[in-house]
């Protein structure tokens, strides 16, 4: 919605009336201001596009991800990298279903701009090891299938993880 630099002046410009409210007297003003900025320092770090956008996701409605995604103009000036990391990581899963290399392409970006969440970067590469092996690219879906088990600290991914190295003996 706002630019992460806009995010920043508005935060700035809260901030400053808070302190103005305090000097002023008027005490429960500046606090509620300061709480109040502190949606948008939120909101710098976590795109609400994105947070959107994974909302419909986890009710698996793809075109509404799609439709938040979209809202992103230019996600290089407007996202911070992380952010960027999981702009692409959401492309990635939409392609998924669609264009195998386009997905790759994305996950890959995702990768190497940055995901928080352990789990998120496991997910990631699981993916790109089943993309790996429906090309038929052994060696590289092996690699990623070790780094995607040793990041799955809960243990959620170990059943498509199984599923995926009785695939590889197939081939």
């Amino acid at each position: 919605m706002f630019n992460k630099n806009i995010k920043l002046v508005i935060t700035g410009l809260i901030i400053a009336y808070a302190v103005y409210q305090i000097i002023e007297g008027y005490i429960g003003n500046g606090v509620f201001l300061i709480l109040f900025s502190l949606i948008f320092v939120f909101l710098y770090f976590r795109n609400e596009m994105i947070l959107l956008a994974f909302l419909r996701m986890r009710k698996q409605d793809m075109e509404g991800t799609q439709k938040w995604l979209d809202k992103i103009k230019n996600p290089e000036g407007a996202l911070i990298k992380k952010q960027q990391g999981y702009y692409n990581y959401l492309h990635g899963i939409l392609h998924s279903q669609k264009n195998l290399t386009q997905a790759e392409k994305f996950f890959r970006k995702a990768l190497k701009l940055g995901l928080t969440m352990d789990y998120d970067v496991a997910m990631a590469k699981l993916s790109l090891a089943g993309i790996a092996i429906q090309k038929r690219r052994k060696r590289e879906a092996t690699t990623l299938l070790n780094e995607a088990k040793k990041l799955d600290k809960n243990n959620m991914l170990t059943d498509q993880i199984k599923m995926m190295q009785k695939q590889m003996k197939k081939i």
